[in-house]
């Protein structure tokens, strides 16, 4: 049986401008910031729709400005009718899928993961932590050297994100990380590059922030979840509300195990991906993972109206 998914972009997706035409031709997108704005106590909308993006682009202001445009799109998707039978959302993203599922209400999510921003850069400070991409080499052997480097300098660095073949992600102290990358360039790979990020997101370094997360939780309440969405940690089905409060806990600084999950849903009938929220990056991993399943996005009008011909032809 053909299901439908909806997956959820993580930090780096951002945009000034980011779903302004929703925001200005739906009411339920309206809202949604509106929500946002109350929740946060400024104005998440302003800088969202006017930036600056210097502003924009720090931890703590990117993770409540995707959440919320993820949010507001998925909602102008479901008055237009369109759902789906299971979420996952790349880091950041995987507080979408949950808002999207029910499991967490909006208003606790936005001030969740705009707490989430500011302990995981304070675990760090900027400077001391760097990321970077590894592209074209096997993620076996990419983990592998991580933990030789980390073994020989005593320093963090770690795979962190498995995307899709051909592309992981590693992250730790800035030494270690630029001694990875010699030698994984050494090793064959194709390019490793260095990321525009200010913290080692899902890297052992950030137990800090994954402690202090759960005493925020403590305050929150977490619901089953209406709908299966896929775990970053283990990329397992969750619904039940403590474990996924607790997948959350931890997913903080563990890596995001993308590429698994996305298989995994594959192999459980999902054939077509609807990507909600600004970019096209998870559609792009799609591409990777396995080119014959449907990969859509919807970001703004014009990527609504695709979406939504789509399923008026095959529904």
């Amino acid at each position: 049986m053909s299901k439908v998914a909806f997956i959820f972009p993580g930090q780096g997706s951002q945009s000034v401008g980011m779903c302004k035409d929703l925001y200005d031709n739906y009411a339920c997108a309206r809202r949604t910031f509106e929500e946002a704005d109350e929740a946060l106590g400024f104005s998440i909308s302003k800088l969202c729709f006017e930036g600056p993006e210097d502003q924009l682009r720090l931890t703590f202001n990117t993770q409540p400005a995707i959440l919320t445009a993820s949010v507001a799109c998925a909602r102008v998707l479901a008055e237009n009718g369109v759902t789906c039978e299971i979420a996952a959302g790349h880091s950041l993203g995987e507080y979408s899928a949950l808002v999207q599922a029910e499991a967490l209400d909006f208003a606790d999510a936005v001030r969740i993961v705009r707490k989430r921003g500011q302990f995981m850069q304070e675990a760090v400070p900027v400077g001391e932590g760097s990321m970077a991409a590894v592209l074209g080499m096997d993620s076996d052997k990419i983990v592998e050297i991580c933990r030789g480097v980390e073994a020989e300098c005593g320093e963090a660095v770690q795979a962190v994100n498995f995307n899709c073949p051909g592309q992981v992600v590693i992250a730790g102290a800035v030494g270690a990380v630029d001694k990875a990358l010699v030698a994984l360039k050494e090793a064959g790979a194709k390019r490793a590059v260095l990321l525009p990020v200010s913290a080692p997101f899902h890297s052992t370094l950030l137990q800090p922030a994954s402690e202090r997360l759960a005493e925020v939780f403590k305050t929150i309440t977490f619901h089953d979840a209406k709908i299966p969405v896929m775990a970053n940690v283990n990329a397992e089905e969750v619904t039940k509300g403590e474990v996924i409060k607790e997948s959350l806990i931890r997913q903080a600084a563990m890596p995001v195990l993308w590429e698994t999950g996305v298989r995994k849903m594959i192999a459980g009938g999902v054939d077509t991906f609807v990507e909600v929220g600004p970019g096209k990056v998870l559609c792009g991993f799609n591409k990777k993972i396995d080119k014959s399943v449907t990969s859509l996005n919807v970001e703004d009008e014009a990527s609504l109206a695709k979406t939504l011909a789509y399923f008026q032809e095959v529904r």
